[in-house]
């Protein structure tokens, strides 16, 4: 055991107990048979992007709460036992990633880092990095994610439903964190809120969320993949491929864009997306896509509140099917899926920031 574990008691003091409220009711949530789904924890409030230190910390983001919160699960039992109030007062921290023991996080139009986190849990502080991010609130919440090669990418969504405005809104770019300086990944993006790299390929695919006001059931909602760095996805022109916009498609093609691997339903606002690595789970589960549909929010009948997982294949997606069902039942909401992360035993954490939650995903070995 690591020292930062047998000293708690320096840290304890500083550590603010597990609410005593309800817990989320469990019983009303399905996976498949011969896994388990359990509370990892609760009263996170607002929990958002959720990032795992080599020490099992795990760190998480919130949105409306503006809070940054880490938990600890002391004897590794798959149940944290004690919530630090890492900063608050912020502005939609939403998502975070850790980097060479660091700890960096979005906050609409600065990046955030907490310096060495994990050694500094009781006196928890942060520099801003980063400052020149558009400072427009609307699809201003962020998820972030290192990419292969160190640098951190950033969505930055379109400041509205649908309009035309300059870069690099509508754009997923990425920071050098030496030099400073942006790199624009992928065009036309309209509010992606997660996104991952292929565990074998690099591939970088990610969601993203369709237009609101066409009707209930299009533009789909949709899953990328970056062909070339620069590649540009048809907002606010086409959406989903091949639907044009009714306000913005003037003079141009679909063709001119890259069509998605998958149109979803629409509305079903899809945030994070995670390629299965661990080792707990059954053979045929690596490399599989967990795709978080957080629900829709305007659909005169509610779609997505669920977990779905993807296959892909040769850089395609050739199946996609429920994973975790239940957080909506007969227009009832329950709980809203957001993102995705990996503990050391394999088991996935799963955030919920409409039930304040984050559940733990694993597997009955037999």
């Amino acid at each position: 055991m690591n020292s930062l574990m047998t000293k708690s008691v320096a840290v304890l003091s500083l550590l603010l107990p597990l609410a005593a409220l309800a817990k989320p009711d469990l019983s009303r949530l399905q996976v498949p048979s011969g896994y388990s789904l359990s509370l990892f924890a609760d009263n996170v409030e607002n929990a958002r992007q959720i990032a795992v230190s080599k020490q099992g910390i795990v760190y998480v983001g919130s949105r409306k709460a503006g809070k940054v919160h880490a938990l600890i699960d002391f004897n590794k039992d798959g149940v944290a036992d004690k919530t630090i109030l890492l900063a608050e007062g912020l502005t939609m921290p939403s998502g975070l990633a850790l980097k060479d023991g660091d700890l960096y996080v979005a906050a609409v139009d600065k990046i955030l880092r907490f310096k060495q986190i994990d050694k500094n849990l009781n006196s928890p502080s942060y520099d801003v990095f980063y400052d020149k991010l558009p400072d427009k609130r609307h699809h201003g919440w962020k998820f972030i994610r290192f990419s292969p090669e160190g640098e951190l990418i950033i969505p930055i969504g379109a400041p509205c439903n649908v309009c035309k405005e300059e870069a690099p809104f509508g754009e997923i770019v990425a920071l050098n964190l030496e030099t400073k300086t942006l790199k624009t990944w992928a065009k036309g993006v309209r509010n992606s809120v997660g996104f991952d790299f292929h565990p074998e390929t690099q591939g970088f695919w990610f969601s993203d969320n369709g237009r609101d006001m066409m009707g209930d059931d299009i533009p789909p909602c949709e899953i990328n993949r970056l062909n070339d760095i620069g590649d540009h996805f048809g907002f606010p022109y086409f959406h989903a491929g091949g639907i044009p916009d009714p306000e913005f498609n003037a003079g141009r093609k679909a063709s001119e864009f890259v069509a998605p691997k998958l149109a979803l339903g629409a509305h079903v606002a899809p945030l994070g997306i995670h390629f299965y690595r661990g080792k707990q789970f059954p053979q045929q589960m690596k490399n599989k896509l967990f795709v978080a549909e957080h629900g829709s929010w305007n659909r005169s009948k509610k779609s997505g509140y669920r977990v779905m997982l993807a296959t892909v294949k040769d850089g395609q997606i050739t199946g996609y099917e429920p994973f975790i069902t239940g957080f909506m039942k007969d227009e009832q909401t329950y709980g809203r899926p957001v993102a995705f992360a990996e503990l050391e035993d394999g088991s996935l954490l799963v955030s919920d920031d409409f039930a304040d939650a984050i559940y733990r995903i694993s597997y009955n070995k037999k």
